[in-house]
Formats: structure tokens, sequence, C-alpha cells
């Protein structure tokens, strides 16, 4: 003998929260960007950057956009071209990575960074490197480890500021 079990009931469309999406940025974006990271430039674990910059590599970044229209969450992804002459992988740098107090704790940054790696093995880049005044731990979670600066894309590891103290960390991708 074999017993079905019940399906459970589906809820009404009007119970069922639009899900938010991640997307690629636009540049008339730039504003809503520079203030997502605002509270991370005040407590210094960003670095201020112009709304205009953020306009102009708006391309880089991946933005969680919630149901109602504002982005709750934003992470920059910039490949760098492979320098035959040092020997060098395609690398990526993850920067200006942050998700608004509201949703933090609630695994968006998890979210944000899992598209992160997925637009990183998109374009075919090898390594990926962060570098963050925090604990780090969703980066070590998400298979970074600590590394060398030098290891890095050069224009990227020589624009750090050393007096931020920031751990560099490199993932294989």
């Amino acid at each position: 003998m074999t017993t079905a079990t019940p399906r459970p009931a589906a809820l009404p469309r009007a119970l069922v929260a639009p899900a938010p999406t991640v997307r690629t940025a636009r540049p008339d974006e730039a504003a809503a960007l520079a203030a997502l990271s605002r509270p991370f430039v005040r407590s210094g674990a960003l670095r201020e950057r112009p709304v205009t910059l953020y306009a102009a590599q708006a391309a880089d970044f991946l933005v969680l956009q919630s149901p109602d229209g504002t982005l709750d969450g934003c992470v920059g992804l910039r490949a760098y071209p492979t320098d035959a002459r040092e020997g060098r992988e395609r690398a990526g740098v993850v920067y200006n990575f942050c998700v608004a107090a509201h949703r933090q704790g609630s695994g968006v940054g998890a979210g944000l960074l899992r598209a992160a790696l997925a637009a990183a093995h998109a374009q075919s880049l090898d390594t990926l490197f962060t570098a963050t005044t925090g604990g780090a731990g969703l980066f070590l979670r998400h298979g970074f480890t600590p590394t060398a600066a030098h290891r890095a894309p050069l224009p990227w590891a020589q624009s750090l500021d050393p007096r931020r103290n920031a751990r560099v960390l490199v993932r294989a991708s």
C-alpha cells in the first residue's frame, strides 16, 4: 500500500513578496551607489569615491535591487588584463562591497558575492583579489585566503593605502 503525501497549499499571489534582483548597475544610479557606500566610508571600511567615478564605472557593479526599486547592496568587479611579461593569470578585483544596514545578516552579502564569483567565472578570470579592513569572514567562507598585495594586479595593488591596514585576500575562480 502506498500513501500520498498531501501537497502544501499554495500561498495566494498577494502574500508572496517579489524577490529582489541582482543586476548590473546603470550610470544613472551613481548617486544611489555613493549613498549606499557612504556609511562604510564614514566607518573607514571603504575609501570615498566621487559620484562621477561611480557613474563612469557603473558597469563594474552588481547591485541588489529590492522590489520597491531601492538598491540594498552593491559590489564592484574589475577585470585586469594579463601581462604576459609578468607571467600572471587573468585576474579580477572585488571592491566597494556593501550592504544596506537593514539587510545585513539576511544573506544579501553572500548572494552578491556569489553573483560576483559567477560574473568572474563568466569573464574567464583565473584569480580574484579583494582587500578588507573588516573580519573577512564572508570572503573566507567563500574560498578566499590571505595573500600578499604584490601578487595582485599592479595598478590595484599600488592603489591600496597602507595606512588603512587592509588584509589582501585571493581566490582561484
